[in-house]
This record gives C-alpha cells, sequence and structure tokens, in this order.
C-alpha cells in the first residue's frame, strides 16, 4: 500500500469544521490503496477555537499519528487559551483600540498567520517520517496557510516528493483579510508565500469551483493542476439515526455566525412569517457573536430563540436531524 504523508493543523480533539475533511479522508483512504500517516501540533501546544474530544473516536485503528509541539504565539493576545478565536481575531464585535492594535500585529507580524510557531517543529518531524516511513507523497491542507509553508519548504528538500496543497479556503482574499489592517508590504509578503505555493506544489485541491478559478486566476497555466473536491458528509455519521419532523416549524442554524454574516433577509422574512399568524422556533447552534444574538433577539423574540454553544460533532447531526429546515448564511463578501 502506499503512504501518503498529511500535515494539518487541525486533529482531534481539535473541533469545528476545519478537523472534519482529513478526519474522514483518512478513514477511507486506505480503501483507495492509500495509507495515510499523519502529522499534527499536540494539543497541550494547540491553538484550537473549539475542541471536540468525541471526534478522537472517528480516527480508525492503527493510523499513524505523530503530535510535535508549537510555539505559542498566541499568548501575545491573550493568557486564556479558552479564548483562542477562529478567523484569527478577524470576525468579532470589538472594535476597541486594543482590539484593532492586536489585529494589526496579526496581520502584519504574523505572516500568513500565528500558527506559523508550528512550523519548524512540523518540517523537521516531517523530514524523520519521510525518511523513516519512505514516502514520497505528502498533502498539507488550510487553513492555517502557514501549514502550507511547511510543504513548500520540505518539496524544496525532497524535489522528487509529490506535494499536494490543499485549499479550504481562500488566502489573500479571505473576507475578513482586510480586518487585519495589512500595510502594502505585508500584502506583498503575503502574496508572495501564496504564489510560491500555487507555483510549486504538484498538485492543488481545493473545495469548490470558484476557488478553482479564483486560485488558478494568480498563476497563469496552473489551471491543469489544480482539481476540486467538494467537502461531503460520512454516511455513518447517519448510521441509526432518524430524521424527526418537529411539531413546531424549527429553522436551525449550525456553525459560527459573527458579525460578518448577514441575517437582515432571514429576520426580514420571519418578520413576515410572524406578522401572518404563524409561530416557528429559531435555533442557533455554536458560536454566535452578541451583537448578532441582540439584532436577532429583537426582531425574532426571546420566546422563538434559542442559543446553543458549540456541541459535539454527533450532537450537531441531531440537532440537524430535528429540524423543519436548515440555514445557511455565507459571510457578505464582493466575491
Amino acid at each position: 500500500m502506499n503512504k501518503v504523508l498529511v500535515v494539518t493543523y487541525y486533529w482531534p480533539p481539535s473541533g469545528g469544521a476545519g478537523v472534519q475533511r482529513w478526519l474522514k479522508f483518512s478513514k477511507y483512504l486506505p480503501g483507495f490503496g492509500w495509507e495515510p500517516v499523519i502529522l499534527t501540533v499536540d494539543p497541550g501546544y494547540a491553538a484550537y477555537p473549539f475542541t471536540d474530544n468525541s471526534l478522537e473516536n472517528e480516527i480508525i485503528p492503527d493510523l499513524k499519528v505523530y503530535k510535535t509541539p508549537a510555539s505559542d504565539f498566541f499568548k501575545v493576545y491573550t493568557s486564556d487559551r479558552s479564548r483562542i478565536p477562529s478567523a484569527g481575531f478577524a470576525t468579532g464585535a470589538d472594535d476597541t483600540l486594543r482590539a484593532k492594535v492586536s489585529r494589526f500585529i496579526r496581520g502584519n507580524i504574523f505572516i500568513p498567520d500565528p500558527r506559523r510557531g508550528w512550523n519548524r517543529f512540523a518540517f523537521r518531524k516531517a523530514c524523520e517520517i519521510i525518511e523513516n516511513e519512505k514516502i514520497d507523497h505528502i498533502i498539507t491542507t488550510s487553513p492555517p496557510h502557514s501549514t502550507q509553508l511547511i510543504g513548500l519548504r520540505l518539496k524544496k528538500k525532497y524535489p522528487a516528493i509529490k506535494w499536494i496543497a490543499d485549499l479550504r479556503d481562500p488566502w489573500t482574499d479571505i473576507y475578513y483579510y482586510d480586518k487585519f489592517y495589512p500595510t502594502w508590504i505585508s500584502r506583498k509578503i503575503d502574496a508572495c508565500y501564496e504564489k510560491q505555493v500555487l507555483q510549486n506544489a504538484d498538485k492543488i485541491i481545493t473545495v469548490g469551483r470558484s476557488l478553482k478559478e479564483l486560485f488558478a486566476s494568480k498563476i497563469p497555466g496552473s489551471e491543469p493542476r489544480i482539481e476540486v473536491i467538494h467537502n461531503g458528509y460520512d454516511d455513518e455519521d447517519f448510521t441509526g439515526l432518524t430524521s424527526v419532523n418537529p411539531e413546531l416549524f424549527t429553522v436551525s442554524y449550525i456553525g459560527t455566525l459573527s458579525d460578518l454574516y448577514p441575517v437582515k433577509g432571514l429576520l426580514d422574512a420571519l418578520k413576515t412569517v410572524t406578522e401572518s399568524g404563524k409561530d416557528f422556533r429559531l435555533r442557533f447552534i455554536g458560536s454566535v457573536s452578541e451583537k448578532q444574538k441582540e439584532e436577532i433577539l429583537s426582531s425574532a423574540g426571546i420566546s422563538r430563540t434559542e442559543f446553543i454553544p458549540y456541541v459535539a460533532h454527533h450532537e450537531a447531526i441531531k440537532f440537524m436531524l430535528e429540524s423543519t429546515l436548515l440555514l445557511l448564511i455565507i459571510p457578505d463578501h464582493p466575491g
């Protein structure tokens, strides 16, 4: 069986969307003749926005998982590791001077992101794994996009190795990028990193057609090397579960809802429903900003609205199956 080294910052007990893709791929790759070998950060050194210990039960037996320490650049911002934010501080409502300075430091000192503190440890361990395990294929997945710089460095040291860069989100075009107040030189450095990755990876995979077009536009002639592998779902997550049609019309949103996610259209629609005399329940499971909570409650009403903090993956699925309607909101962005 061929071996492939998968370099991923997010791995159980990390929770959230970012961990799902390669946790699930590692489960099914052996069925296609590939043995994954995982390189990740030691949880004791990791900066996870969410933790979901239940995902450790998803790791296939006998999977080799190597973990390394990391430098903690997040201590520049907070000593409370439970307050590590998602999206690098960019999606909250905090516009105090301190918050703006923190975002400026994030965008201009830690390029491409603060999780780069893992790179030197990961590179050293990756070299050891490549040589000991006789590996000639590697996959780096991001965000955090600093992980792609590990692949870039490995490709330079081992030119014969086949390197796949998996980009799950835009890099310098991410919807909150300007919230970091990057200077022109910071933008140039970050864009240079991005282009180096796109130029040197043997194959690039991403999650949708528009992202493929975006990355292809940056490097002329790169389109044939870029493939789309959509995010999906695991049938086994739904084994033994049945969908329940609740008596009260229930709209559920599962995930993060920051200030950059527009909710006005939803609230206007619910106002129309309310005026028609129909009742409903509006349920949010996950991280919702205080500003969004206030706006939703003032419009939909306390009695109709429920906010539930982040839950384990299997619990999130149960909430989905106990809903009349699932809601998807994406950030407001010109792209």
